[in-house]
């Protein structure tokens, strides 16, 4: 069975795990999901990343989810923002601020996957996959 949103399926089995407060979670590999990862381990949502092959055709990224001390997780909410049916594109200057600052855009651009943040320093726009905070 295919998936036609893997970046949706994604956020959905995060937020999966974060509610019945597992440790880690496996996705399917792909070089966007790895990207994503990256940047959830840079902005501190995620403990760390592993890239698993359990055979030669299936690759699996194994995420390690972080909580706070009283066990809440720590991402609240990880959404996907752009849908095969509808594409969410900005422009440079409208990238939205998610929570003020407290939370994180994550962007396609045409120099890679990276957060609003980046996108605004570097002046480029994009495909706004999700928002997590």
């Amino acid at each position: 069975m295919s998936i036609t949103d893997p970046i949706s399926d994604m956020f959905t089995r995060i937020r999966n795990a974060l509610s019945v407060q597992h440790e880690e979670v496996s996705v399917p590999f792909s070089r966007t999901k790895l990207s994503i990862a990256k940047i959830l381990l840079t902005e501190g949502f995620i403990s760390a990343y592993k890239l698993l092959d359990e055979d030669l055709k299936k690759k699996f990224i194994k995420i390690k989810l972080k909580y706070r001390k009283n066990n809440d997780p720590l991402i609240s909410v990880i959404r996907s923002v752009s849908r095969p049916g509808r594409r969410y594109y900005v422009k440079k200057k409208e990238i939205p601020k998610v929570l003020n600052g407290f939370g994180i855009n994550i962007i396609s651009t045409s120099k890679g996957v990276m957060t609003g943040k980046d996108a605004r320093k570097n002046l480029l726009g994009g495909e706004l996959l999700g928002e997590v905070h």
